[in-house]
């Protein structure tokens, strides 16, 4: 009897127990997006190369056993399933696998799954019923349609890259996968739209995104400023370009990030860092007038914030209201009690393994571990 069997119905935090996935997928887009599916309760098989699996089975160190800690980051709560696609009785069985799943996503190398007679058009003819996920690197049309692509080269080609770090120096790529977790998501978010779509129409449907389209996505702001004022975001560090103050600011022990978005807000940090007189200023007086005199302005703050730890400041400027946070290593974010309080993380058993659980909550509950990263051509556990 399942766990949802045995307490009378799906429980709250895994509202998509009963569904069946499978995941055709290798490095982080489509195991994030598998991840996700998993957390929420639905069966997740991941399909994987008998020679090695994932690669990211190998991307250490680190690594817990002879496994990557990017791997254990990526795929718990699913189930491994070796199947080498060349050979004709092993796409047999996972096409027969297939017919009694309600999504695949896939993010094979462009052709690949095509080839093999596992693509959508051919899987969704036969399993109408069938939602499939396609999660490229550059799009299903276009001169690039056939290229790969990885998340720092997705980072440089969609202008992520052109608006990251600062200015004059070397590109910079972010540091979180940006792009690979975001596809992961947008495909989570398709295949629930396509979920809701069959219970009405009884049909599934193709669903496709790429990790190209997610880096566009990610630049709705700066493509929308560049066409605004005619010119190139360009970098602006830890600041936003449309606001000031807003960055990172030393303080005498650290850096903080200072984010006085509006003149009421202006007014209570300039007043707390011991110059009122800053609010009137011609140079500051509106938001506009800030970042025209950006310079100026951030100068004069620094001087101020570099005289005190920023455990002073972080006081005072919560006492008044102005957003202010540390800039933290990871060390210190996960000790925080904040993050405790939260409870975030995940125990998986084992204190080499760090895990973060999917940011949602249903009725106060959270969706929690129900197993380790599978050991290849495994079940759960």
């Amino acid at each position: 009897m399942s766990e949802s069997e045995a307490t009378g119905g799906p429980r709250p935090e895994q509202p998509l127990a009963g569904l069946r996935v499978v995941e055709i997928g290798h490095s982080v887009a489509a195991p994030f997006c598998g991840q996700i599916l998993a957390d929420l309760g639905a069966e997740v098989i991941k399909v994987e190369n008998p020679d090695g699996g994932d690669d990211a089975r190998h991307w250490g160190p680190p690594f817990i056993g002879d496994t990557a800690a990017t791997f254990h980051a990526l795929n718990r709560n699913k189930s491994s399933r070796s199947v080498d696609l060349k050979d004709e009785k092993g796409r047999a069985e996972l096409i027969e696998l297939i017919g009694t799943s309600d999504a695949v996503v896939q993010n094979m190398r462009p052709g690949l799954v095509e080839r093999y007679g596992l693509g959508a058009d051919v899987l969704c003819a036969r399993f109408p019923q069938l939602i499939y996920c396609n999660l490229g690197a550059f799009g299903e049309v276009g001169p690039l349609a056939s290229h790969t692509g990885y998340d720092p080269l997705i980072q440089a080609f969609s202008g992520i890259m052109a608006v990251t770090g600062e200015a004059g120096r070397p590109p910079v790529r972010v540091g979180p996968s940006i792009i690979d977790q975001g596809s992961g998501m947008w495909c989570v978010i398709g295949i629930l739209s396509a979920l809701i779509g069959r219970a009405r129409t009884g049909r599934g449907c193709r669903v496709d995104t790429s990790l190209f389209e997610t880096g566009l996505s990610w630049m709705t702001v700066p493509v929308g400023n560049a066409i605004a004022s005619g010119r190139e975001p360009g970098k602006s560090g830890s600041e936003t370009p449309m606001l000031a103050p807003y960055r990172a600011f030393q303080a005498a022990d650290r850096a903080i990030i200072i984010a006085a978005g509006n003149n009421n807000l202006f007014r209570r940090l300039v007043t707390t860092l011991g110059h009122p007189e800053w609010a009137d200023d011609p140079r500051f007086v509106s938001n506009a007038d800030r970042v025209a005199n950006r310079g100026t302005l951030n100068a004069l703050i620094e001087e101020v914030v570099a005289t005190q730890p920023s455990a002073y400041w972080m006081a005072a400027l919560d006492k008044v209201g102005v957003p202010c946070a540390p800039v933290h290593q990871v060390s210190e974010v996960l000790a925080h009690p904040q993050t405790e309080a939260l409870g975030i993380r995940l125990d998986g058993g084992d204190p080499e393994i760090g895990l973060i659980a999917t940011p949602l909550r249903f009725d106060g509950h959270r969706p929690q571990l129900r197993s380790l990263a599978p050991g290849l051509g495994r079940p759960a556990q």
